[in-house]
């Protein structure tokens, strides 16, 4: 294990996996961020441990006033607390299935010991796979199952990915954390898959009467095609109703605000915009095989039982 690793215990289950998510550059939608938060709350996870800061992170950037500072803040004189970044591991236990959730701060610099120590993490607890989230802006239907692209560390696991409703990523330019954990983990024979979700974002700053760009900052919709994803991938049984409410309500905010600025400037056609976006965009939703059949059998089964 190395030296920037620091555990308060190390629970053991014949079966583990790790979930990882940052604060980063590929967060949009918060789904790097969010929604590892969302499930330590969800799953009552234990913080078990943490990766010290020592080394990762600037103190500040020339020419800049204070963009990667701590962020303190002082009652009365007194330091009341310092915001700096956090590296955090938590455990829960879910059907019999260890549960490794970590959530990070995106390094500044030496970035090769801090994903040494993620993977050291992995090794100590002989976690069976790993996987990332991460969230990239798109111009997409805010109402419609969210594009999910995906990366892996090991060629064999290209074949189970194809039953994923997923889209494997050609992406070519510069690397987020997960992007160079992907490769790392591969170059040490260790299982790492990442879902990156397209999140909806609308540019109308050149709009007069709207100026500016709508997002969703925390999409609920990607949170859940995520989990999905990862609730059959790993077979955990996450009750995600939570997830499904969210996005539906979700969607009914949007519908309100687009009301909103159609009623401000209805000469734009903002609607007729997002039903073009809509009719153009190809659906892609997670429906495996074997859940398709069970639904089916328990209809069968369930109007027999009604008629007899």
């Amino acid at each position: 294990m190395t030296d920037s690793i620091e555990l308060r215990e190390q629970p053991k289950t014949e079966e583990t996996y790790m979930l990882a998510g940052w604060r980063q550059w590929a967060d949009a939608g918060s789904v790097s961020s969010g929604l590892p938060q969302y499930l330590i709350k969800l799953t009552g996870a234990r913080q078990i441990g943490t990766i010290r800061n020592d080394g990762f992170y600037l103190f500040q950037i020339p020419g800049t006033h204070d963009l990667v500072r701590p962020v303190v803040k002082y009652v009365e004189g007194f330091p009341e607390s310092l915001q700096s970044p956090r590296n955090e591991l938590y455990f829960t236990e879910i059907n019999g299935k260890g549960l490794l959730i970590f959530l990070g701060d995106e390094p500044h610099i030496d970035v090769e010991r801090y994903i040494a120590s993620i993977l050291s993490i992995g090794k100590t607890f002989a976690v069976r796979r790993i996987i990332g989230f991460g969230g990239v802006y798109g111009e997409l239907p805010y109402e419609k199952e969210r594009l999910i692209t995906s990366t892996y560390s090991l060629r064999h696991l290209k074949e189970e990915l194809k039953g994923m409703s997923v889209r494997l990523s050609d992406y070519h330019g510069g690397a987020s954390i997960g992007s160079v954990l992907c490769k790392r983990a591969g170059d040490q024979g260790m299982e790492y898959i990442a879902f990156y979700a397209f999140v909806p974002a609308y540019d109308f700053s050149n709009v007069a009467n709207v100026g500016n760009t709508m997002r969703v900052e925390n999409d609920y919709m990607a949170w859940l095609g995520v989990m999905q994803r990862v609730n059959y991938m790993l077979k955990l049984g996450l009750d995600l109703s939570d997830l499904e409410r969210r996005s539906r309500k979700l969607v009914k905010l949007f519908d309100a605000k687009i009301e909103e600025l159609e009623s401000v400037a209805p000469e734009i056609g903002i609607r007729d915009y997002l039903n073009r976006l809509s009719d153009e965009y190809q659906e892609e939703p997670f429906a495996p095989l074997d859940d398709v059949w069970e639904e089916e059998l328990r209809r069968l089964f369930g109007k027999g039982a009604s008629d007899s």
